[in-house]
């Protein structure tokens, strides 16, 4: 095979892979744009209510792509050997802790929900919105721990197609829904935030539905069945858990983070942590880059660490770092243009925009580094099996650093929220530095497969 005809290949699977995965999260995140901008419509008690809910739903979401990612890890490399046996195994695996992170979740949700909401605001309004907004929104937890499990198990082969479909549904359902429920069209009942939690459980059923149907009619490759998510155990266990647990820390670090992010700006003003709900939701539509970046890479790297070819190995990660600097700035302009349409939809208070255009502006900026260290350090170098150096890395930034020069910020200096905003999102810059140099320099590939 020339090294033009390699080029071709990879290029074509690359953009092909990644566009999928970067429109899937573009449309799985504007459902949650479009609870934004519809309960922004609605009232900002009930925008910045379940806002602060579904921070605890980021972080809960952060962890099953801890769970779903490990078996992605381990199975990729199964896959570059030609074993498909092992990937059902830990796609099992990954249900199970799924199912079961579900669960507690949804005890906790029901038995102190206000406890959970003070950790992001003190404000009664908001925390009433909240309330009633999490009544409904603890029910779709189990529904999305299998959806997200599955289509997991379906990128271990590159079959991500699915996941798109799934999205576009899921989107015209809870836009259909929200649209009926929250305001009380087409001889629905006008329930508020309550309206957009029942369109978003509506949502989640549907897709979980048809991707049982798509698994039972098309899934050729790994030749799953319902039955076999009801075994236990495994020898694989310990194997899968030295993988999976590491991940699980290291993203819990991501989704609080993310919820000391908003408990920080949200104990400094009602207006600070509704303008970061806008500016935040509209970061992440454009973290769909980076984040389908790193999926993409991870099935490339682990594929080729797996069938043993460390030439292809390093060819990958030389072509894939090019890609990334590419996407980050690509990424950072569309955040910048963007901004100015999107913040005209929401109803806001004319302070509230101010302060959410100046947050979009700094992330704008963020969002070029994020774009090539996220890649970079999950795809290439955590996908790849150097989970060790991803958990330290993570752990020294943003525990040792983001947090306690925030918390100072906010809290000590009673800095302005730009500031904040800042110091909160440093890391996505200064994480490029170790990420170049271990990926350039260091040891970092694992063979995670047993013969």
């Amino acid at each position: 095979m020339t090294a033009a005809v390699n080029n071709r290949s990879f290029y074509r699977t690359f953009f092909s892979m990644w566009s999928i995965l970067v429109l899937q999260n573009v449309i799985t995140l504007s459902v949650n744009l479009a609870d934004n901008i519809m309960l922004g419509g609605y009232s900002e008690a009930a925008l910045a209510g379940a806002a602060a809910v579904n921070q605890i739903q980021f972080v809960y979401q952060m962890l099953l792509v801890a769970i779903g990612e490990a078996a992605v890890i381990m199975g990729t490399q199964y896959y570059g050997r030609g074993q498909t046996e092992p990937i059902r195994r830990l796609v099992v695996l990954a249900m199970h802790f799924g199912v079961i992170l579900s669960v507690i979740l949804f005890v906790l949700a029901s038995c102190m929900p206000r406890q959970l909401l003070l950790i992001f605001t003190t404000d009664e309004t908001i925390i009433a919105q909240g309330m009633i907004y999490m009544r409904v929104i603890r029910f779709t937890y189990i529904f999305f721990a299998i959806t997200q499990i599955l289509i997991a198990s379906l990128r271990i082969t590159g079959m991500v197609q699915i996941s798109l479909y799934l999205s576009v549904a899921a989107l015209f359902i809870n836009c259909f829904f929200n649209y009926s429920l929250i305001y009380g069209h087409f001889g629905m009942p006008s329930l508020g935030a309550a309206g957009a939690a029942i369109a978003t459980l509506i949502s989640r059923v549907a897709e979980m539905l048809i991707l049982f149907g798509f698994i039972a009619a098309k899934e050729r490759i790994l030749r799953m069945k319902i039955k076999e998510f009801f075994r236990f155990g495994g020898d694989m266990v310990t194997d899968y858990l030295k993988v999976m647990l590491p991940m699980m820390a290291v993203n819990s670090l991501w989704g609080l983070n993310s919820a000391a992010q908003n408990a920080i700006l949200g104990h400094m003003s009602a207006r600070a942590i509704a303008a970061n709900s806008v500016a935040s939701t509209m970061f992440l539509v454009v973290k769909s880059a980076a984040q389908g970046a790193s999926s993409t890479a991870t099935f490339f790297i682990g594929q080729a660490i797996g069938a043993g070819d460390e030439a292809r190995l390093k060819w990958y990660v030389k072509k894939m770092q090019i890609l990334f600097l590419g996407i980050a700035v690509v990424s950072g302009l569309v955040l910048f243009v963007i901004r100015v349409p999107i913040l005209s939809l929401y109803n806001l208070e004319p302070e509230t925009r101010a302060m959410a255009n100046t947050f979009l502006l700094i992330l704008s900026v963020v969002t070029v580094g994020m774009g090539y260290q996220m890649p970079v350090n999950v795809g290439i170098i955590r996908g790849g099996g150097g989970i060790r150096f991803s958990t330290i890395m993570d752990l020294i930034s943003i525990w040792g650093i983001v947090i306690p020069l925030s918390w100072v910020l906010a809290f000590v200096v009673h800095a302005s929220p730009a500031a904040v905003v800042w110091a909160l999102n440093s890391d996505q810059l200064f994480k490029a530095v170790p990420g170049f140099l271990m990926v350039n320099y260091g040891h970092w590939a694992k063979k995670l497969t047993k013969e």
